[in-house]
């Protein structure tokens, strides 16, 4: 592994101080945890030394040398989120261009929009050589392994491709945690055939994010690092490479092994080339297998991942110092695995081999039949190896994903290892965590304490002061004499949600992937934690604990601190410090965490000089303010005196054994919600009072209200299909007669559709359910709790209830509460938890569950009704784009709506529910709508030409349009040219209002009518082609005569479809010889709105449109 120079090198860079009058406040925001300090960082501004994380370090060598990024992040693990911030601020890669970055949802079929992509038949062949990336968590692989299986087969004629992976999934049962996933990779990469390499820490994942990079144009690369802690620390790192140098060194070792390369060669002979060059290329020390330790070892551990690698290589270095004959073997390459390389690596003099292989569960750890991936290939090569008379005894010692590795764990390890004979067994197992009172190894100390001050800040999510430790760790780091090294962990199961953040600093490089075990101060910010968490254990012996305890008097030490907790403090002489905000005059809202920061510096022995509050003014707060907090420390924070007597405890109080480390279980705070007001289930009586009693009871007749808008009743006009009986998609028109409702519309706005749930099902679920449909429900109101509605239970689940809508997972944690049997509260619990992700996708994506389903399904839980209507969505109304011009339908408004229905796994035929509703409507029948303003708005004056592509449903705003073109011919108005490009699969059966376009085109409203029917000859043809075919229509309408674009329909066009236009540009910008960057000119399009886009991001599925979809089509396929 690659250790940087210990001394520090360059100054940190940070802003300047400001020098204003008026000294603005400065407002400090935690973006993310995978951000340096928890900020945006500029892609332009990376370049050494500075202070990164490891996880940005790799998505910088990812957006500068690809042509795109593929990234399945898990909302909350923000592994992507560095580069779409560069890229929505236009960064340029390193080939010139903004990469586009595609962030995707983790699902079945994950990867499919990457080999479209790649395989496409419109890929841009001068990119072939150009890497694509994948970003991607180790729990996203085994949905991402049909993708990359396929990606392999036909890796001769695709592009280099390469993913970087942090290795970490969720995993449920006891753990109920993060874990650091290796196993998931390793059986990936050995089943398909993939390169597989491991950063050993921060300061070379850049280098191994480009090694990596440059490994996948020899065969498709997965790029693996501890994605729980190291990815996310904020460290100084010196010797990183900005964007420019990045790119020259990549070209160069290409350069370089294009020159040496032997036309048949075989994979492990070009990555052993490659590293060669790569090494000569930048001047590192890189193996593919290294080796540290005593220089004769008789024992030999060997391990692959980020912390297993960065511990144990420098225990054993420090064991080696004191004469122990022990060593390990650090994988940096898994795949290809170089046999040759690795014996090579391995000293003559081993006797015994210890492999520290990751499985995947603890039942495989004690199966003694079977084995790590690791052990397997170490056990091959040293088989059949030549070098050993006598062929050294090889142990798999493995262990499970939820294992956290610290120096006490791997230094036991270390020692099993020195202590095992010759004919011990061939499998050997790491139980459990160990002990965290054992006594410390001769190895587990890897920092010299004197030379670091380790800070430790325990605190609840909702603490005002929970962001003090990353404040203070930037205050710090402005320091250039410094390295500051920052870790947090979340752990959302105790106190409701508690967060633990560990800061080193030294004036050497820090690699310690552990939790700090001796910290010279200690900041706890709820006092409860002390009854939770044995957190005095991880301060040092002499050193200082600072507990926040407001309103605290000199007597309230015995009672608001455990007897644990004072005990611990008398042994061990740690000080103790309290911090009462209430006694400061200058703490405000929003402001405690100044003192909690100023205090915290102090007694840390930082001083808080007007060079350190300068400094500190530039992240948060001012120097006024500030200032104003100094002169208040003497009373907001006081030393209290540790006696004697805190050291005996009651011998009848038990001690209770409580952890010392949180398990990290979320990368962010735990989002609290609102609770929602309480229903109440009402007889009739009741209602009959407020309806009789009106004035009394205030109460106000209203057509719905349950709505915040305001709505209308219209009755059904018209309800014709427009498709043929026999074809698979039932796209129909309806008219509604507006009447007396009053209800005008504009050319654009969108109807929304106030549907209701189907009468038969409510009835089926009232009686399975038990319910009594005319009981009244009276409910506070979601737009005001202090307004209450009157409705029976069946209108309430007609109109109201989305009881067949597709529940989120807080409704499975609501539901547990109610549930009787013990197994159906813990399923409902692991589907509303993030264990329960996959199966909750399934059933939402798959099986397509409702509310009502799982109410089916877990019978023993039972709400009441009055605690279904707080815990199920309300109805939503379902908006469609008016077809219709009020001009020439004065007293009615259209729609055009497709059905959207399919079967689901159990043979049940579903459909959306506004649709349907619409589609079973008869004439005559009322309806509640109300009406949306829309962007889609006709240009100022009628002589300015309309371009408008619709595909599909697409094409109803844009009937709006020319029916009200045609009204101002009519009107004896001048129009403007209107070019009509309208797309579908067949003309037979899908051309939408076909013969009234004809029609008006033959009256002279339409000038161009381009219609795309893509499935009706052998080659597809679009709209952006028909657009193509008459790109000098569109010169002539949209640039010189000043017409606005329009597209309506599902998204996947759009970039076709501004290709088109912007090839007009810049066709026509050459013809008078002018330069004009054609897409800026379309961003002023947008501003001016003269380009202006209502999409639908409708993601295709098998329940749609059946199996044969693209991944990477949206909304309608034709």
């Amino acid at each position: 592994m690659l250790f940087q120079n210990a001394e520090s090198a360059g100054p940190a860079k940070w802003d300047a101080f400001a020098n204003d009058e008026e000294l603005p406040i400065a407002q400090f925001k935690k973006h993310s945890s995978n951000l340096p300090f928890g900020q945006p960082i500029p892609l332009s501004s990376i370049s050494g030394p500075t202070y990164v994380t490891a996880q940005t370090l790799i998505q910088q060598v990812a957006y500068s040398l690809s042509d795109r990024l593929f990234a399945y992040s898990p909302e909350t693990f923000d592994l992507d989120v560095a580069v779409k911030g560069w890229s929505s601020e236009q960064a340029q890669n390193g080939h010139g261009w903004r990469p586009d970055v595609h962030s995707m949802q983790t699902r079945i079929g994950a990867g499919s929009i990457a080999l479209g992509y790649l395989f496409s038949k419109d890929f841009d062949l001068k990119k072939r050589h150009i890497p694509q990336t994948l970003i991607a968590s180790s729990s996203s692989l085994r949905y991402l392994y049909a993708a990359l299986d396929e990606l392999s087969l036909l890796y001769g004629v695709a592009s280099p491709f390469v993913a970087h992976v942090a290795a970490v999934d969720y995993a449920g049962g006891l753990s109920r945690g993060l874990v650091s996933d290796y196993s998931s990779a390793l059986s990936t990469v050995d089943e398909i055939g993939l390169g597989l390499v491991c950063s050993s820490s921060a300061f070379e994942s850049q280098h191994m994010a480009l090694f990596s990079t440059l490994l996948a144009r020899v065969i498709p690369t997965i790029h693996i690092y501890d994605g729980i802690s190291m990815s996310r620390d904020t460290t100084r790192v010196i010797d990183v490479l900005d964007q420019n140098n990045l790119c020259n060194t990549y070209k160069a070792i290409l350069k370089d092994t294009a020159l040496s390369e032997k036309r048949h060669a075989s994979p492990e002979e070009k990555v052993s080339r490659l590293l060669h060059a790569f090494n000569g290329e930048l001047g590192t020390p890189y193996e593919l297998f290294e080796y540290h330790g005593h220089s004769s070892p008789e024992h030999v551990l060997v391990v692959f991942g980020t912390v297993e690698s960065s511990l144990s290589s420098q225990i054993v270095a420090s064991l080696a110092e004191d004469g122990a004959k022990i060593g390990v073997v650090c994988v940096r390459v898994y795949r290809p695995f170089v046999e040759d390389s690795f014996i090579k690596t391995l000293p003559p003099s081993v006797k015994n081999i210890a492999v520290l292989g990751q499985v995947h569960d603890q039942p495989m750890v004690t199966d003694a039949a079977s084995h790590s991936a690791l052990y397997n290939d170490v056990l091959a090569a040293v088989t059949f190896a030549e070098k050993w008379a006598t062929i050294p005894l090889v142990v798999d010692t493995k262990y499970s994903r939820d294992h956290s590795w610290t120096p006490k764990s791997i230094s036991r390890v270390l020692e099993r290892l020195s202590r095992k004979p010759g004919g011990s067994p061939k499998t050997d197992a790491v139980q459990g965590q160990g002990a965290e009172g054992d006594n410390q190894s001769p190895g587990s100390r890897i920092l010299n304490v004197s030379a670091v001050q380790q800070y430790t800040f325990w605190d609840i999510d909702e603490s005002a002061s929970v962001n003090t430790p990353i404040v203070v760790s930037q205050m710090l780091s402005k320091d250039s004499s410094r390295n500051v090294t920052v870790t947090a962990a979340h752990d959302n199961l105790i106190q409701g949600g508690v967060t633990r953040t560990d800061i080193r600093t030294s004036k050497r490089t820090i690699e310690a992937p552990y939790p700090v075990e001796e910290a010279n101060v200690c900041y706890v910010g709820e006092e409860k934690l002390l009854s939770s968490l044995d957190i005095v254990r991880t301060v040092k012996s002499g050193g200082s604990l600072v507990v926040r305890l407001p309103a605290f008097k000199e007597e309230d030490g015995e009672k608001r601190l455990p007897s644990m907790t004072r005990k611990q403090l008398a042994d061990r002489n740690i000080e103790i410090y309290v911090i009462d905000p209430q006694a400061s005059s200058s703490t405000e809202d929003g402001t405690e965490a100044f003192l909690t920061q100023l205090a915290f510096l102090r007694i840390a022995g930082n001083e808080t000089s007007s060079t350190n509050l300068k400094r500190l003014s530039t992240i948060n707060g001012n120097t006024n303010i500030l200032e104003g907090f100094v002169s208040d420390l003497d009373k907001a924070v006081r030393k209290i005196e540790v006696p004697d007597s805190w050291s005996t405890v009651d011998p009848e109080t038990s001690a209770p054994s409580l952890p010392s480390h949180i398990n990290t279980n979320s990368f962010t705070g735990f989002e609290t919600e609102k609770a929602e007001p309480p229903s109440i289930l009402r007889d009739w009586e009741a209602a009959a009072k407020a309806l009789t009693f009106r004035e009394a009871y205030e109460t106000k007749p209203a057509l719905r209200p349950d709505l915040s808008v305001k709505t209308h009743t219209v009755h059904v006009k018209e309800n014709r299909r427009l498709t043929p009986l026999d074809y698979d998609r039932n796209v129909f028109h309806i008219e509604f007669d507006l009447g007396d409702s009053g209800m005008t519309y504009d050319i654009g706005e969108a109807l929304g559709v106030h549907a209701e749930n189907n009468q038969e099902e409510v009835t089926d679920f009232i009686n399975f359910y038990g319910l009594q449909p005319e009981e009244v429900v009276e409910v506070p109101s979601r737009e005001d709790a202090s307004v209450l509605e009157l409705r029976t239970v069946y209108q309430s689940l007609i109109q109201n209830v989305d009881i067949f809508g597709r529940p989120p997972k807080r409704f499975y944690e609501a539901l547990a509460e109610f549930a009787d049997d013990e197994n159906e509260r813990k399923e409902l619990l692991t589907l509303g938890g993030p264990e329960g992700a996959n199966e909750f996708k399934r059933r939402a994506e798959v099986d397509t569950i409702t509310y009502a389903d799982i109410l089916l399904e877990f019978p023993s839980a039972h709400p009441s009704f009055h605690d279904i209507v707080r815990i199920v969505n309300p109805m939503k109304r379902r908006e469609y784009s008016i077809a219709s011009s009020q001009k020439v339908t004065p007293t009615s408004v259209s729609l055009l709506v497709v059905i959207v229905g399919w079967v689901d796994p159990k043979g049940r035929d579903r459909f959306g529910q506004a649709t349907r509703y619409m589609n079973k409507l008869r004439v005559g029948d009322p309806v509640t709508v109300s009406v949306k303003p829309s962007v889609m708005k006709l240009p100022p004056s009628s002589t300015q030409p309309l371009i408008m592509a619709g595909l599909g449903t697409g094409l109803a705003p844009f009937r709006a349009f020319v029916q009200y073109r045609a009204w101002q011919k009519a009107q004896g108005m001048d129009i403007g040219a209107v070019l009509l490009y309208m797309g579908s699969r067949h003309q037979r059966e899908e051309y939408l209002y076909g013969e009234e376009w004809e029609a008006y085109q033959d009256a002279g409203v339409i000038t161009l009518l381009g219609r795309a029917f893509s499935r009706d000859q052998p080659q597809k043809i679009y709209i952006q082609d028909r657009m193509r075919e008459t790109v000098d229509e569109i010169i002539k309408a949209y640039l010189h005569e000043g017409g606005a674009f329009y597209l309506c329909g599902p998204t996947w066009p759009v970039p076709d479809v501004t290709d088109v236009l912007q090839e007009a540009i810049a066709m026509d910008a050459k013809s008078v010889g002018k330069k004009l960057d054609s897409r800026k000119e379309i961003d002023r399009l947008k501003e001016e709105l003269r380009y202006v886009l209502e999409g639908k991001m409708v993601p295709i599925n098998h329940h749609t449109l059946g199996s044969n979809v693209n991944a990477n089509q949206w909304g309608l396929v034709y």
